[in-house]
C-alpha cells in the first residue's frame, strides 16, 4: 500500500505541474465547432500506453470544441494505472486496454457508472524494417536464436500474448517482458530484440522504424478498450464531456486512422 500511496503523491505532482504550464484552449484544429455545453477547467486522462497518439490528438480536438478545458493526460500500463487510481490519485477519466484492468477501478467504486467499450486492438509481431529475420509467424518467434519481446503477462498486451500464443500452440521464452506495450516494441526500435508482440496501433504508428507482421491467432486475442469517467473526478463535468467525446464520430475517426477497431 505504501508503494501505491507513492505512486499516488508522484503523479499528483506531476499531473499538477503538466497542468500548470498549458494553456487555456484557444483556437483548434479546422472544422471543430466550440461546444455549447459550460464545460471547462482541466480535465485529467489517464490511459493505456496504446492509446498516446491517438489520445493525443483527440485531447487537442476536445480543447478545441470546448474552449477553456485543458487535458492532461498520464500514459502508461494500464495496471500501474488503476493501481495509481484505487490509491487516490486524482483523475477524471480512465481508459484502460482492457476488462479486466477496469474491474480492478470498478471492484473499489472508484469508476462513476458503467464503463463503455469505445475500442478494440489486435496484435501483430513487430520487426526491424524490412524483416531481416523473415519473421511472418508464431512458430517462427520460437526458432533457435530468435530474441523476442513480450509484455508481462498482468499488462493486457501480456495476457493477449498469452491468448495468442497458447492458441498457436507455441511456447517461447522471452529475452524480456516489458510493463506496457511501447516499451516492447522500443525494444525492437533499438534493435535489442528480433521481435515483438505489440498491438497493430504501435506497429503504425512506428510505421518509420519497425514493420507489423499480421498473424492468424491474434483473432483469438482481441482487447477491448473501456473508459470511465471517475467517482473522485476533479472535474464530473469534464470527465463526463471527455468520455462521451471519445464515443463520437470524430474521435472514432481518429481512433480508425491509427488502426483500432470499432467496439
Amino acid at each position: 500500500m505504501n508503494t501505491r500511496i507513492l505512486a499516488a503523491l508522484a503523479l499528483t505532482a506531476a499531473l499538477a505541474a503538466s497542468a500548470g504550464c498549458g494553456d487555456d484552449g484557444g483556437a483548434g484544429p479546422a472544422g471543430i465547432p466550440p461546444s455549447s455545453g459550460g464545460v471547462g477547467g482541466p480535465v485529467i486522462v489517464l490511459a493505456a500506453a496504446s492509446l498516446t497518439e491517438s489520445f493525443t490528438t483527440i485531447g487537442k480536438n476536445f480543447e478545441a470544441q470546448n474552449p477553456g478545458t485543458k487535458v492532461t493526460f498520464s500514459f502508461a500500463g494500464s495496471p500501474q494505472l488503476a493501481q495509481q487510481i484505487t490509491a487516490g490519485a486524482p483523475a477524471d477519466v480512465f481508459a484502460a486496454a482492457s476488462p479486466a484492468t477496469m474491474k480492478t477501478v470498478t471492484d473499489q467504486g472508484d469508476a462513476a457508472g458503467t464503463p463503455v467499450t469505445f475500442v478494440k486492438n489486435q496484435l501483430v509481431i513487430a520487426v526491424p524494417k524490412g524483416n531481416p529475420k523473415g519473421l511472418t509467424s508464431l512458430a517462427a518467434l520460437a526458432g533457435p536464436g530468435v530474441k523476442v519481446a513480450l509484455c508481462a503477462a498482468q499488462v493486457p498486451c501480456g495476457a493477449a500474448s498469452t491468448k495468442a500464443l497458447a492458441a498457436a500452440g507455441v511456447r517461447l521464452t522471452p529475452v524480456t517482458e516489458e510493463q506496457d506495450v511501447k516499451a516492447a516494441l522500443a525494444k525492437v526500435k533499438l534493435g535489442e530484440v528480433d521481435a515483438a508482440l505489440v498491438y497493430r496501433t504501435d506497429a503504425r504508428a512506428a510505421a518509420s522504424d519497425v514493420d507489423g507482421v499480421e498473424f492468424p491467432e491474434s483473432a483469438k486475442a482481441i482487447n477491448e478498450y473501456p473508459i470511465a469517467a471517475l467517482t473522485a473526478a476533479p472535474n464530473p463535468a469534464g470527465a463526463a464531456a471527455f468520455v462521451a467525446y471519445v464515443q463520437s464520430p470524430p474521435a472514432q475517426r481518429v481512433l480508425a486512422d491509427a488502426g483500432f477497431q470499432q467496439p
